[in-house]
């Protein structure tokens, strides 16, 4: 029998620790994501506002696999990800809701982040997904780089935008 997986670990690279995200967290990360730059291609444009992050937090903390991100030669919170929606069945994960400070957007650390998160999660999955908003062309051509293809349109929209699945499977 399969172990379970983790859905938050505490994952180490060179540049990033990611480690589960605390509720007593919610202003530093609301620090690194209050740029608007950050969500312009996001389907949530507004998601730099306030009470817009505050509803992204909480469902952040109740998913129960959200990591935050953590630079390692600042200790500061830089982002977030979250593993969702497991299908223990057909061996299968999402890793989703990622963002970054612009800081340390140039894909370093973004690519450090999904090796960490893909690593961890090949250890249990098959394959996994990642929905990207169809608008959000920095990060399909991020994820497209690591070598992730695009399959679709998410098949039942949970989203008001239209939400594009792209899939990388274990080799």
């Amino acid at each position: 029998m399969p172990k379970q997986i983790d859905l938050q670990p505490t994952l180490t690279g060179t540049l990033l620790e990611l480690r589960p995200l605390h509720t007593d967290e919610f202003e530093e990360l609301y620090a690194a994501a209050a740029d608007p730059l950050i969500w312009e291609l996001h389907p949530e444009k507004e998601r730099y506002q306030r009470p817009v992050f505050e509803k992204y937090f909480k469902e952040a903390i109740e998913s129960r696999g959200a990591l935050v991100a953590i630079d390692r030669e600042t200790k500061k919170i830089i982002g977030c990800s979250r593993f969702h929606s497991l299908d223990t069945t057909k061996s299968e994960i999402t890793i989703g809701y990622t963002f970054l400070a612009r800081s340390h957007w140039g894909g370093r650390y973004n690519g450090e982040m999904k090796k960490l998160m893909i690593d961890h999660a090949f250890k249990f999955v098959s394959a996994i997904h990642f929905l990207i908003g169809e608008t959000n062309l920095r990060s399909r051509r991020a994820i497209e780089k690591i070598g992730a293809r695009l399959i679709g349109p998410e098949p039942t929209p949970t989203h008001k935008h239209i939400h594009l699945v792209y899939r990388i499977e274990r080799r």
